[in-house]
């Protein structure tokens, strides 16, 4: 019989090795993941509920299919961003920050609600807000 006692020897687990595997793991999914094509997709105009300040003074702008511009129900006689700005001008009231609410059928081509986006921040309009349907309304 043997009644010495046996030492363990303390194993020590380096860190260093578990990391760089954790940072190749990483590094792998990071390059093998698949990245879906947004432009690709068919989109139709998206669908929100939400409150709007009251307060505000709400200057919509709507463009249609064809990109034509109504501002107050009244169509701009040509589609300029000189134009536009003229008509949002005279549109705002005095001392007011208006909400700046941009209606586009959603077959609008995309330079023509960016002429609005760009109209806008020229004015110094920073509150820019899309319209959207609600669910009951399709």
């Amino acid at each position: 019989m043997n009644f010495r006692r046996h030492r363990r020897e303390r194993i020590e687990l380096g860190l260093t090795p578990l990391i760089d595997v954790v940072f190749l793991l990483l590094i792998f999914f990071m390059v093998t993941t698949t990245f879906q094509r947004e432009a690709a997709l068919k989109i139709e105009l998206p669908r929100a509920q939400g409150v709007q300040e009251p307060r505000r003074q709400v200057l919509e702008v709507v463009v249609d299919a064809e990109g034509r511009y109504y501002i107050d129900h009244h169509e701009l006689i040509n589609t300029r961003i000189e134009t536009l700005k003229k008509a949002m001008r005279r549109a705002l009231r005095p001392d007011t920050r208006p909400v700046v609410v941009i209606a586009a059928d959603r077959r609008t081509p995309h330079q023509a609600v960016i002429r609005v986006l760009d109209a806008a921040r020229q004015l110094g309009l920073n509150h820019v807000s899309f319209a959207t349907e609600t669910r009951g309304e399709r």
